[in-house]
């Protein structure tokens, strides 16, 4: 007996060691870990997280352009920044319309090659200054010289012929003359032999039927030669005429030829047809060009006048009343703002944009010599300030 209650308590024993060791592998409750000591700390972060995010805004918001805020807010006037020394002097006057827009060029062309050819010498430079009349390029010339000689010869040719037809023929027509002349005496004289010879017949004297019939045959053989001669010189004088003028047509055709062959000839030297700025290579030497198999549309280079610029803006159509022909404005390029240039509203144009509700408009800026090309390049962004310069 005392053995059994000895195994049962030593089964008690093992049971509650057992849930003792469970019991200390539980998590402890919160009431249990100090009492939320560490509950405040994501709290924290979130609000200087805030308050930091609030600052840099704040930060970035005091560094935003004058220009920007004005642009956003167009019906506010302000008064434009001080120009800096060497720039324009802006007119005077309150700001009606702030806008942005792009410069462009009013007179950007592309030269292009008259002819086809292979290019053996450029003088093409991005920037370089041309003048009118400079050489850009040099086209092979080989064919082109060759044309030129063989037209020349032609027209040699032409102008041989008209001399021969002006010289020779009244000498023809002379001949021609002579002989109808000596026709004419042999017919007086076959004249005058045929009526002896009749009024011997009549007289039945001295004359056979065969020799008064040889004269008559000789006369009236006499007659059709001088009538045939008269028609031949006839024709010799009304041809004259008509082939001195188709050898002068024939003179003209070789003279087109060779003024056709030599226009292609001088069309290999490829030069500037305005003065300007070259903005953009589209060619080098080796390249061959032709420009019918480009319609048209190939270019070596972009040429532009930069003194001669103008703003291309997009006004609005709740805007576009304060916008008028003529107004004066201030320019300024984003890339250079402290720098004020005088414009004045060249254009609007015709037809709105339907998509933008807008319509186009230009305004032409004064650009001093000296500045030609520095500060204003196309395509860059300007600010334009349009004033209210009404009396």
């Amino acid at each position: 007996m005392s053995m059994i209650q000895d195994r049962v308590e030593a089964g008690h024993g093992a049971a509650g060691g057992l849930s003792e060791r469970v019991r200390s592998l539980r998590l402890p409750r919160e009431s249990e870990r100090g009492g939320g000591r560490g509950a405040w700390v994501p709290w924290t972060l979130c609000l200087v997280f805030a308050a930091s995010t609030a600052a840099l805004a704040f930060l970035l918001w005091g560094r935003e352009p004058a220009e920007a805020r004005a642009t956003a807010s167009p019906d506010i006037p302000k008064e434009p920044p001080p120009a800096s020394a060497g720039s324009a002097t802006a007119s005077s006057g309150n700001i009606v319309l702030d806008s942005k827009g792009y410069i462009v060029p009013v007179r950007q062309i592309l030269v292009s090659p008259k002819i086809s050819g292979m290019i053996v010498k450029s003088f093409i430079l991005e920037g370089r200054r041309v003048t009118k009349g400079d050489v850009l390029a040099e086209l092979e010339d080989v064919d082109y010289k060759a044309d030129c000689q063989r037209a020349q010869a032609t027209l040699e040719l032409a102008r041989h012929r008209l001399s021969e037809i002006e010289t020779n023929r009244p000498k023809e027509v002379g001949a021609a003359e002579a002989e109808l002349e000596e026709a004419r005496a042999q017919l007086a004289q076959t004249s005058s032999e045929f009526e002896r010879c009749k009024e011997l017949f009549k007289s039945r004297t001295a004359i056979s039927q065969q020799e008064y019939e040889l004269a008559e045959s000789k006369y009236l053989a006499q007659q059709q030669r001088v009538k045939r001669l008269e028609y031949a010189l006839q024709l010799m004088e009304s041809s004259r005429l008509k082939r001195i003028a188709a050898a002068q047509a024939e003179v003209r055709q070789a003279e087109a030829e060779l003024a056709k062959a030599q226009w292609r000839l001088e069309n290999c030297t490829i030069r500037a047809p305005i003065s300007g700025t070259i903005l953009k290579k589209n060619a080098e030497e080796g390249n061959i060009v032709n420009p019918i198999a480009f319609n048209g549309s190939f270019s070596l280079c972009d040429l532009a006048d930069l003194s001669d610029l103008e703003v291309e803006l997009t006004i609005q159509e709740r805007d576009i009343a304060k916008v008028r022909v003529n107004q004066k404005c201030q320019v300024r390029a984003e890339a250079f703002p402290d720098r004020v240039y005088e414009g004045v509203v060249s254009r609007l144009m015709p037809i709105a944009d339907r998509a933008k509700g807008a319509i186009p408009v230009r305004v032409k800026v004064t650009v001093p010599r000296e500045e030609e090309g520095v500060y204003l390049k196309p395509e860059m962004g300007a600010l334009v300030s349009f004033l209210n310069d009404k009396k």
